[in-house]
């Protein structure tokens, strides 16, 4: 635990510091995230996900958690049931980031053909025809890159849990 905390201490706490603008609090959800991980070391299978990854969404929890703890207690007179759940721009940023690492991760473990053929189509905004030109192959081929990318990457993501199979 003491070099996952030395690794990963100091961006879990600015990712919580960001998402609560609390130093108390972030330093307490980073506490208790590496806790939880101590406490349930069999919470984490490597073929899931890095430890980065999965320490991430102990803290993403945590966060959540405070802010909707914080909400209750900041409404005076208001019980637990009167709060509604809205989501805030922090929680969009936080599942945003979570979504980028996992994305990221998913993507590492694509042959270098087929993640070229994702990232050049969907995240490049070229066609199969532009990017089969640019690097001097057939466009059919990309098709079939960018098809065989696509279906790896849901695979990789289901493993991972990100995508219902």
């Amino acid at each position: 635990m003491g070099a996952a905390y030395d690794l990963y201490g100091g961006e879990l706490f600015g990712f919580a510091f960001k998402a609560l603008d609390d130093r108390q609090l972030a330093e307490d959800v980073v506490q208790e995230t590496f806790l939880r991980a101590w406490r349930s070391p069999r919470g984490f299978d490597p073929g899931q996900g890095s430890l980065r990854t999965w320490l991430f969404a102990i803290a993403r929890n945590l966060v959540v958690d405070a802010m909707r703890r914080r909400k209750v207690c900041e409404g005076p007179g208001r019980a637990p049931w009167d709060v509604a759940p809205e989501p805030s721009s922090a929680f969009d940023d936080i599942d945003q980031l979570l979504d980028r690492i996992q994305l990221g991760e998913a993507l590492e473990r694509l042959s270098p053909q087929h993640r070229e053929a994702v990232v050049g189509v969907y995240l490049g905004g070229r066609t199969c025809a532009e990017l089969g030109e640019e690097l001097g192959i057939p466009a059919s081929t990309m098709r079939s890159r960018l098809y065989y990318g696509v279906r790896s990457l849901r695979l990789v993501l289901e493993e991972n849990g990100w995508l219902a199979p």
